[in-house]
Formats: structure tokens, C-alpha cells, sequence
């Protein structure tokens, strides 16, 4: 079976860690593999706004998340030179938004239109062999935009890399 195959195949590499859920939990969430898929040349950082600012920043207001993450965005896209996308659930841009800093592009998703659906649309825009991260727990953008060839990766990881800055 080619299943049985592929398995045995992984289990036989030397010093290769078992591919159980916990395993693939913790790398979705490691900050450090954030870091080197944003090392990768060209790359596109796609975040999954409120998805990661009610899971990190709950708390506060809407705006004031929407406010948290993209100032912290900016400094990712600074630091790295990476072009950054945020994507927002939303018919109507939120007017008051103050502007996005450099490098960072605040999408809002149209009336009808989810921003799980905005992003996975944006994901099969990109050129092939650009490598494009996406930061979302939601289990269905990750497994829609790996189909695509992104790297999901989840909200904690994201929220660790930001505490960092």
C-alpha cells in the first residue's frame, strides 16, 4: 500500500521525529519557523486578522486590535522586507482606520465574502514557487491554502513572534 509505504519511509529516516498531531501542533505555533519561512526570499506573510487578535488580544476592542496587530505587522515588514498582508472579516472598510504602516496591506473582506474565503483567493493569486505564509487556527484556511502550496501556520506562533519585537 503506498500509504503503508510512506509511513515506513518516515519512520526509517535517521533522527526524523514522529509526525503525530502534537508534533505538527507545535510547529504550526513555533515562532522560530515563522522566522525562517520569512527568511525565504520573495516571501508574502497573509494573516488571518481577527482570527489571531481574538485569540491573543481579546480583551480589547475591535478597533483596538485591529490598531495592536497591524502596528505590529509593521514592524515584521520592516524588519524583514516582506510584503505583509492582513485580511479582516467585512463588508465596508472600517473608516477611522489609521493608515497601515509600510509594507503592510489591511484587506477587508466584501459583503458576502469571508476573509477565510479572501485569503484562500489571494493564495491561489500568487505566482507559483513564491512562498506565502499564512497565520490562521482555523483548520479549513490551513488545509485549503496548503493545497495551494502555503505554509499555514497557527495564530500562536504569530502572537509569540510579536511579544518578541
Amino acid at each position: 500500500r503506498p500509504a503503508a509505504r510512506r509511513t515506513r519511509r518516515r519512520r526509517s529516516r535517521p533522527g526524523a521525529a514522529p509526525a503525530g498531531p502534537s508534533t505538527r501542533a507545535r510547529d504550526t505555533d513555533d515562532p522560530a519557523r515563522l522566522d525562517q519561512l520569512l527568511a525565504l526570499p520573495r516571501a508574502h506573510l497573509v494573516v488571518d486578522g481577527y482570527n489571531v487578535t481574538k485569540r491573543g488580544f481579546g480583551e480589547m476592542s475591535l478597533e483596538q486590535q485591529r490598531k495592536r496587530l497591524i502596528t505590529g505587522l509593521g514592524g515584521i515588514a520592516a524588519q524583514t522586507g516582506d510584503e505583509v498582508t492582513v485580511v479582516f472579516d467585512g463588508a465596508e472598510r472600517i473608516h477611522g482606520l489609521p493608515p497601515a504602516p509600510r509594507g503592510v496591506r489591511v484587506l477587508f473582506s466584501r459583503k458576502g465574502e469571508t476573509a477565510d474565503e479572501l485569503i484562500r483567493r489571494l493564495v491561489r493569486a500568487e505566482p507559483a514557487g513564491r512562498p506565502v505564509v499564512v497565520v490562521s487556527s482555523d483548520r479549513e484556511v490551513a488545509d485549503g491554502v496548503r493545497r495551494h502550496g502555503a505554509y499555514p501556520l497557527g495564530a500562536d506562533s504569530l502572537l509569540r513572534r510579536l511579544a518578541r519585537s
